[in-house]
């Protein structure tokens, strides 16, 4: 009886790797469906979603006009129409199915945590949702700034053709590692819920934490200027603020439980960590 269920609970704790790559196969078809439904909405629904894409290029295109530059939006092949379509389609997919695939991002983690922890799912995608959309909507933004910068660098005199594919992969990039972005601070307080980061070691950390986020900025943005680079630490480093926040409130919480925890966070890499006294009345 006692191996039968301890066999149950190694089951439980610990997952080989063909049940590893038959979860994330299973994870990975379901967010595929979901997309896939997400671009079906979007193919039908193409011309507003166009619109809607090209409105930030066609600010741009209205200023440079205002101080004579000729700046179109174009299509260069005979494909090009089916092929924008399906970008259209797709990038609808990715956003509008959001909250399905983070759920099974989440899911996919959480055979690795507790039982409790697990339940923290819907309160994931129930913050990171509005986090991803958040972090996209900032792109939608303040992308006009950005391709004002690098638009403006045209000569007088010269038209700029800008491939319509070329603008939308500048576009969808730029949203989704906004929208990725905006994501990081929440890893940080599930971490701190799980026991694993103390808010104490991330203030620790402050200075490798905005030189992570300004490498991560430089590097994901499309283009690396300063001022993408700013639109996306900034806001990034703010929201790392807030997960820190919330990190020491909770830790702060969690001492008021359980007053006789020991604080790892205080001692030494080299210094043994105190132990409780056994109880002389428990031996035996």
């Amino acid at each position: 009886m006692a191996t039968q269920a301890k066999t149950a609970k190694n089951k439980q704790g610990a997952m080989p790797l063909t049940e590893h790559l038959r979860e994330l196969r299973s994870r990975l078809v379901k967010s595929g469906l979901a997309i896939a439904a997400g671009m079906v909405v979007g193919w039908v629904y193409y011309a507003q979603l166009f619109a809607v894409l090209s409105r930030p290029f066609d600010q741009v295109v209205q200023e440079a006009k205002a101080q004579g530059q000729e700046i179109t939006l174009a299509l260069t092949g005979v494909a090009d129409p089916f092929v924008l379509q399906l970008q259209v389609a797709a990038v609808a997919g990715l956003v509008l199915s959001a909250p399905v695939w983070l759920y099974q991002l989440w899911r996919f983690v959480t055979p690795g945590l507790h039982r409790h922890e697990r339940r923290w799912a819907l309160g994931f995608v129930a913050v990171a949702t509005p986090l991803f959309f958040g972090g996209v909507a900032v792109a939608y933004v303040f992308l006009p700034v950005g391709l004002q910068v690098l638009l403006g660098f045209t000569p007088q005199g010269v038209a700029n053709i800008v491939s319509v594919d070329k603008y939308l992969s500048f576009f969808l990039r730029t949203m989704l590692v906004f929208g990725v972005g905006f994501l990081a601070p929440l890893m940080l307080v599930l971490l701190n819920f799980a026991g694993v980061l103390s808010a104490k070691r991330l203030i620790s950390w402050w200075r490798w934490i905005i030189l992570i986020v300004f490498i991560f900025g430089a590097v994901a943005t499309p283009t690396g200027d300063p001022i993408n680079l700013m639109l996306l630490a900034g806001p990034m480093l703010v929201l790392v603020g807030i997960a820190v926040l919330i990190a020491y409130l909770n830790d702060r919480r969690r001492a008021r439980r359980n007053p006789g925890d020991i604080d790892y966070d205080t001692l030494d890499d080299d210094e043994a960590s105190p132990l409780p006294e056994a109880d002389p009345n428990a031996l035996g």
